[in-house]
């Protein structure tokens, strides 16, 4: 199958990003490098009106090195924007010559409005939110791009000169940052919203964000949870966190704040202005919740790249968790008959004990996901491949999924043989108490589940289950002998008779 080489490059206030990926002709795509380059075009720029010599020279200094890279890994087709920053310059035209000549294929310099509009393609192409009114944030280093939505629909669109490199350069002047200079920072990002937001202002309790300042607001409060997901795509962020976090930077100086953990080092000076116009837009609006977009308007320009070479199916119809589980699943090469007869069971089983044993909606959908996958770790070895499945899963690109939602999916299905959940797992000792509660009954159902198809040949239901005390009678119903079925399921009860705290009984 023919595949081709893509690279977005986004040239903005505090970095220039270039990620080049490989698209299948399915539509499907593989980041093979996301290079980063901090300039800081944005570097006092509010007061001179234009790019620094230094700055300059960075810009063109990174340039230099991502035509190598694009070269070298042959990429095809390039989408090179300006934003910000090069927008309000006045030597910006100047600088998007050089840099054009230097990487050898035309850079767009783009509106704010264009902005928003990369940044809600990846939104769409990334988030199921049919049905829920939200808002999306970008912030960069020059502008803010808000957009307020309604399922797939962008009812408005705001591009505001509130990025934090730009907030930093015109209110920030004390080290470490004095109260009344975050005080008229703030006064500034309301007046600003106000202004945009005139004839009315959209309430709304989850907001959708990206850029720099998002994605490092992500891995703070991932160090402060003492959470290691492998991505923080789909991480959920609360207002109180920004709040509690913004009061511990405030009281740093910027030596300080470069020792912080999941604070970029290079982040420290423009930080505090940056979580200050978080903290601002989620009191305005309403919002309790930050999910995080790790890709933003790169991931937009690949998709806008894909759409004019038409390798990308049709967006209108938006994908859902259950279709992006079963076309990784078929990657992996899994018994689909198995797998889709375990969570049936599983299922049955779920809804006989949601209700008494307060399971949450979601948890089925969890079960569900982590049945369909539990066996994809055959894909590497059979020996072991419980763990393999686990690894594939957690390091999955699963549309739906938080990083906590896939990780206590990933130990469901690690633990649907060998041995039980212990605290000398890492992935299961790090989990919430009540996280750790779930994946254990969860994965006990499932465990039990995989046992009763011990032959894969989906002869046997579970019709009724009653509970009498400790016990938990399991009624089968079997289309021939199922002796083994029971021997297999006898054999896999464990962790559901520890997580229910119970004894499991088969009746034929």
């Amino acid at each position: 199958m023919s595949k081709s080489r893509l690279a977005a490059i986004d040239i903005g206030t505090n970095s220039i990003r270039c990620i080049v990926v490989e698209v299948d002709q399915q539509g499907r795509y593989t980041i093979l490098d996301d290079e980063k380059a901090t300039v800081r075009l944005g570097e006092n720029l509010a007061a001179s009106g234009a790019i620094s010599a230094a700055a300059f020279a960075r810009a063109v200094d990174a340039m230099s090195r991502i035509r190598k890279l694009i070269d070298g890994l042959k990429v095809s087709e390039v989408e090179a924007v300006a934003t910000s920053a090069v927008r309000s310059a006045s030597n910006g035209d100047e600088l998007v010559a050089v840099l054009t000549r230097e990487l050898g294929r035309e850079i767009k310099v783009i509106s704010g409005d264009e902005e928003a509009e990369l940044v809600a393609r990846s939104v769409r192409h990334n988030f199921d939110m049919s049905g829920k009114r939200y808002m999306i944030i970008d912030i960069g280093g020059g502008s803010v791009e808000i957009m307020s939505a309604v399922a797939n629909h962008v009812e408005s669109c705001f591009s505001l000169e509130l990025g934090a490199v730009r907030m930093t350069d015109r209110f920030i002047n004390s080290d470490p940052v004095r109260d009344p200079e975050i005080a008229k920072l703030r006064r500034f990002v309301r007046s600003e919203l106000k202004a945009a937001f005139a004839e009315k202002r959209p309430t709304v309790q989850t907001f959708i964000g990206s850029g720099g300042t998002i994605t490092t607001l992500a891995s703070m409060v991932m160090n402060m949870r003492r959470q290691t997901y492998t991505t923080s795509h789909g991480f959920e962020v609360l207002r109180s966190e920004v709040v509690h976090l913004l009061a511990m930077l405030v009281r740093k100086d910027v030596k300080s704040l470069r020792n912080v953990p999941g604070l970029n080092p290079d982040r420290a000076d423009i930080i505090v202005a940056g979580f200050v116009v978080i903290d601002e837009l989620m009191k305005y609006f309403g919002a309790n919740m930050m999910l995080i977009n790790e890709r933003g308007i790169r991931e937009g320009l690949i998709i806008s790249c894909m759409k004019r070479m038409n390798l990308l199916p049709d967006m209108a119809v938006p994908r859902n968790w259950k279709e992006s589980i079963l076309e990784f699943a078929r990657s992996c090469r899994f018994d689909e008959p198995h797998s889709r007869h375990v969570a049936k069971v599983s299922l049955s089983i779920y809804d006989s004990l949601w209700k008494e044993f307060g399971l949450k909606k979601n948890d089925r959908r969890l079960l569900e996901a982590a049945a369909l996958l539990h066996d994809v770790g055959y894909f590497i070895s059979y020996n072991s491949h419980h763990k393999h499945s686990h690894h594939l899963i957690r390091h999955a690109d699963l549309f739906g999924f938080s990083p906590r939602e896939r990780e206590m999916m990933a130990l469901i299905a690690r633990y649907h043989r060998k041995s039980l959940p212990k605290k000398k797992h890492p992935e299961y000792y790090r989990l919430e108490p009540k996280d750790q509660q779930t994946v254990s009954r969860l994965g006990g159902i499932l465990r039990l589940s995989d046992g009763l198809d011990r032959r894969r040949s989906g002869l046997v239901e579970v019709v009724a289950l009653k509970r009498s005390g400790l016990d938990f009678s399991f009624k089968l119903l079997g289309t021939e002998d199922i002796s083994v079925e029971v021997f297999g399921g006898n054999a896999k009860k464990d962790l559901f008779e520890k997580a229910f705290d119970g004894n499991v009984i088969f009746e034929l």
